[in-house]
């Protein structure tokens, strides 16, 4: 039978119907629905991202991202790194003003923009380094969302924990920057590591949750599309650390 005091039955378009099996049945059978939307959108940009950054580095293109005189980034090479930033930020402020096709061609630029950044890592990293360090976080990534997706455990104050060190990694980034030290690099890439492993885990929670108020609603597609940037960006990022301290260089 349902149970009566099931928080996800008592939010959202879900309070209004009658407490029985069926009620139930259609909220499990939606909320499939929706993360397999998410999943299959987060995959999708993914493949995008890995498709485009690889044809870069197949015809050469990425070349014209590094200044050949100082092996850095270019002028063109540091706009296409901060890009995807500025999409970050405007689909995270705006995507409720705007429409779910919007959303989604904003989605998909994002992550064809975001390949062309990564297309540089061809050019640091052996082939085949880049491709094992891919499928491990991949695993990672699947056992990770798959215990946010069933555990009962409360990930909310996780989550909490897990943001606060991530504005620690990012203030250590940049003061690398400067120091331009090998062991702190390291300790960073470990540590990015394990935040993002964690943040998989909350973030899957937390958009499971998020059915509950989305379902029935003109923003169920909106907020699968964001849903499924939260984990790209969380597997974009856990791949990146992994490969800093264990991808063979050219």
């Amino acid at each position: 039978m349902v149970n009566d005091s099931d928080p996800r039955l008592n939010r959202g378009p879900f309070a209004a119907m009658p407490r029985t099996d069926a009620r139930a049945e259609v909220y499990d059978a939606g909320l499939r629905r929706y993360m397999l939307s998410v999943y299959n959108y987060m995959m999708s940009g993914v493949l995008l991202t890995g498709l485009v950054a690889l044809g870069m580095a197949a015809t050469g293109a990425v070349a014209a991202l590094v200044n050949p005189a100082t092996g850095g980034l270019s002028g063109l090479g540091w706009i296409v790194a901060l890009a995807p930033l500025g999409f970050v930020f405007l689909l995270g402020f705006r995507y409720q003003s705007m429409s779910e096709a919007s959303v989604q061609a904003l989605f998909w630029a994002f992550a064809a923009i975001m390949g062309a950044s990564m297309s540089t890592i061809f050019l640091v990293y052996t082939a085949t380094s880049i491709a094992t360090t891919f499928f491990a976080t991949a695993a990672a990534f699947a056992g990770l969302s798959l215990y946010g997706y069933t555990t009962k455990r409360d990930l909310s104050q996780l989550g909490t924990f897990l943001i606060m060190g991530l504005v620690g990694i990012l203030v250590a980034m940049l003061l690398n920057l400067f120091i331009q030290s090998g062991p702190m690099a390291l300790v960073i890439s470990i540590l990015g590591v394990l935040i993002f492993a964690g943040l998989t885990a909350y973030d899957t929670q937390r958009i499971k949750l998020s059915y509950d108020y989305v379902a029935g609603t003109d923003m169920v597609g909106k907020a699968a599309i964001m849903g499924a940037l939260s984990l790209y960006l969380d597997f974009i990022n856990m791949f990146q650390f992994l490969l800093a301290f264990l991808g063979n260089r050219e």
